[in-house]
């Protein structure tokens, strides 16, 4: 099976043919076979993917300076956080409630 690595430049090829140049954020994802790119923080399969021929050593990164590095770690953070949020499901447990009983009707 064919994986991109994080910071990987790649060509997405959109369902429209479009080709746009972006990078991917996560590795692939070895269980469901798909890639989390930047571009519209896409999620897809390696079909749709091919390597940027300027990166083709596998050892390029997109950034060439320092904020676009810290650009791209707070852009992994938020959806590293995005995802966990989705994992964690708030409960709220409320003690010490009063209960009112409500007179019957007759």
């Amino acid at each position: 099976m064919k994986t991109y690595k994080e910071n990987d430049s790649v060509i997405y090829t959109d369902e429209n043919g479009n080709r746009i140049d972006t990078f991917v954020i996560f590795d692939t994802d070895r269980k469901t076979g798909l890639t989390h790119i930047n571009h519209l923080n896409l999620k897809v399969g390696i079909d749709s993917l091919d390597l940027h021929p300027r990166s083709a050593n596998r050892c390029a990164i997109p950034m060439n300076d320092s904020l676009s590095f810290e650009l791209f770690r707070q852009l992994k953070e938020k959806y590293v956080d995005h995802d966990r949020m989705k994992k964690i499901r708030e409960t709220t447990i409320y003690r010490d409630v009063r209960v009112v009983e409500l007179a019957k009707a007759s």
